[in-house]
C-alpha cells in the first residue's frame, strides 16, 4: 500500500514538474521572440498596409496580417536563439539570454519556435493570403537560417546581404492587404535595407570585443574600427538619398520630404560625430538613433499619408 502510494506520489510529482516547466518560464520564452525588434517590424509592417490603400485598410486583415508576421518574424528569433546559443554565451550582450541561462531548454525553444511558425503560417495562409504567407516564411527562413547559420559566420558583408530578410516586413504588409507585391513597398524594403548596415555595424564597433571572441567576421573585426566607422558614414549617406525616394515618386508628399530630412540630418550627425569626434559612448548614440530615426521615418510616412 505504501509503495503504491509512493508511486502514485512520484507520478503527480513528475506530472507537475512537467505542466511547470512549461507555464514558469514565460518570460523566458516572451525573450526569445526579441519583443522589441518585433515591434519595431511589426510598425514598417503595419504601415506598409495602411500605405498599400488610398483609405483605411481592412481592419480584419491588418489584425490577422499583423498576428501572423509577428508570430513568424519571432519564431525566427528563437530559432536565431537557439542557433547561437554556444556564441551568446561567449558575450555580454547576449549571455543573459534564457538558453545560456538555462531558463529554458534547446527542446523547449525548438518546440516553441515550431509551435508559433506553425500558427503564423495557418493565420496567414488562410485568413490573410497565401503570397503573404509564402514571402513570410521565407523572410523567416532567411533570417534564421541563411543569415544566421552561413552569412553570419561567412563573411564581413554578412549583415548586408542578410538585411534583405529583415527588411521585408513593410512589403508582407502591403501584399497582406493587396495580395500584389507593388514598387512603392520595394521602396519602403530599400530604406530599411540601407538603414540596416550603420544600424547594426555602430553596435558590432561598441562590441567589437565580445565578437572578437567568438570569431565572427564582423566588420570591426576583420577590417578595424576605423574603416567600420566610415562605412557607417557612407550607408548614412545612402541612406539619406534613399529616404528621398518616396518623395521623388510622388509615394509621399511635403511632410515626409520635410521630417525625413531633419531625421536624416540628424543620423548623418551621429554618423559624422562618431567617425571624425568619436566619445566613449558614440557607437551606442548611432545605435540609440537609428532604431528612433526608422520609428519616425515610417511614424512620419503614416502622417503624411493620411494628413496631406
Amino acid at each position: 500500500m505504501a509503495k503504491s502510494s509512493m508511486i502514485s506520489s512520484g507520478t503527480v510529482a513528475n506530472e507537475s514538474n512537467f505542466f511547470t516547466s512549461l507555464i514558469i518560464p514565460w518570460r523566458a520564452y516572451y525573450e526569445l521572440t526579441k519583443p522589441r525588434v518585433i515591434m519595431l517590424l511589426l510598425l514598417t509592417a503595419v504601415v506598409g498596409m495602411c500605405l498599400s490603400t488610398q483609405g483605411l485598410p481592412d481592419v480584419s486583415r491588418m489584425i490577422w496580417g499583423s498576428l501572423g508576421i509577428g508570430l513568424l518574424s519571432s519564431a525566427g528569433a528563437v530559432f536565431n536563439h537557439c542557433i547561437d546559443r554556444n556564441l551568446d554565451i561567449k558575450m555580454a550582450r547576449t549571455h543573459r539570454r534564457p538558453l545560456p541561462t538555462g531558463k529554458v531548454t534547446l527542446s523547449q525553444a525548438l518546440s516553441f519556435g515550431v509551435l508559433i511558425s506553425f500558427v503564423g503560417m495557418i493565420i496567414l495562409w488562410w485568413l490573410v493570403n497565401p503570397l503573404t504567407a509564402v514571402l513570410t516564411f521565407m523572410s523567416m527562413l532567411g533570417y534564421a537560417v541563411v543569415y544566421t547559420v552561413w552569412l553570419k559566420r561567412a563573411t564581413p558583408q554578412n549583415i548586408v546581404i542578410g538585411g534583405i530578410a529583415g527588411a521585408a516586413p513593410p512589403l508582407l504588409g502591403w501584399t497582406a492587404i493587396t495580395g500584389t507585391i507593388d514598387g512603392n513597398a520595394l521602396l519602403l524594403v530599400m530604406i530599411i535595407f540601407t538603414w540596416t548596415p550603420p544600424h547594426f555595424w555602430a553596435l558590432a564597433v561598441d562590441r567589437v570585443e565580445d565578437y572578437r571572441k567568438t570569431g565572427l567576421p564582423m566588420l570591426p573585426v576583420t577590417h578595424g574600427i576605423e574603416f567600420t566607422k566610415t562605412m557607417i558614414l557612407l550607408y548614412t549617406i545612402l541612406l539619406m538619398a534613399v529616404g528621398l525616394l518616396p518623395y521623388l515618386t510622388g509615394m509621399s508628399g511635403l511632410l515626409y520630404f520635410i521630417g525625413s530630412t531633419v531625421i536624416n540630418l540628424g543620423f548623418f550627425y551621429v554618423a559624422w560625430q562618431l567617425k571624425f569626434t568619436p566619445k566613449k559612448r558614440s557607437p551606442m548614440a548611432v545605435f540609440k538613433y537609428s532604431i528612433t530615426h526608422l520609428m519616425l521615418l515610417f511614424v512620419i510616412l503614416l502622417l503624411d499619408h493620411y494628413l496631406l
